[in-house]
């Protein structure tokens, strides 16, 4: 019998699967080269996030491996071909992934991860720089209905971050829903072990995940 493996896909990888459930995300493009990615940031427009994409990176902050705040052709070709020069063989294959730069003062996380009793769950959240100190999560077996998900929602004891916020308005209940039953999909299908969505921030009331990791089972 062969044990079953899993592995994870890439960042582009990960995104392209979750958009097919209905997950929001900015725009992006997928680029070969430097002279490609500021070709494509003046495409969607600055600033921009440049960032090193592969089916091995899944941890680019902790090496370094994103630009944020990038406003101009220059900066975007310098920044990707540093990223470029930071891969390693043991990255294998890598492209550089442009997108839009969002803005908000409000982050969540959410995600799809095995109980080892119960199977899937989908996991809510506050992220940012709160999430460590705060630990406010809410947890549901999937499949989730929509009162579920309410209900999650309700379930974070920090509720003052769910109303208007800083001159941004109240966190739009129903499309944060919307990303929960999303993710509840997802989450029941027996090729998905996992997805991190960390983080979505808060763009004007509505979540937008910024990055996504998806683990896949395979043989």
């Amino acid at each position: 019998m062969i044990a079953a493996t899993s592995s994870t896909l890439s960042e582009a990888e990960s995104k392209a699967v979750l958009a097919r459930y209905g997950i929001p995300f900015p725009r992006e493009e997928l680029v070969p080269d430097a002279v490609a990615a500021g070709a494509a940031a003046e495409r969607l427009g600055f600033p921009v996030v440049v960032k090193l994409n592969g089916d091995r990176i899944a941890h680019k902050t902790e090496r370094g491996l994103v630009r944020l705040r990038l406003t101009d052709r220059a900066a975007v070709e310098q920044a990707a071909s540093e990223l470029l020069a930071k891969a390693t063989p043991e990255d294998g294959p890598v492209e550089v992934l442009v997108a839009q730069m969002l803005q908000g003062n409000r982050e969540l996380i959410a995600g799809v991860a095995q109980d080892p009793q119960f199977g899937p769950t989908v996991v809510l959240g506050v992220g940012g720089v709160l999430a460590e100190a705060l630990a406010d999560v809410s947890i549901r077996l999937a499949p989730l209905t929509a009162s579920d998900a309410l209900e999650m929602l309700d379930d974070l004891r920090t509720q003052a971050l769910l109303g208007p916020f800083r001159g941004e308005p109240a966190v739009d209940r129903d499309a944060v829903v919307t990303v929960l039953l999303a993710l509840a999909d997802a989450a029941m299908d027996p090729e998905i072990r996992s997805v991190d969505l960390n983080p979505l921030i808060v763009v004007d009331g509505r979540p937008v995940a910024v990055d996504a990791l998806v683990e896949v089972a395979s043989a």
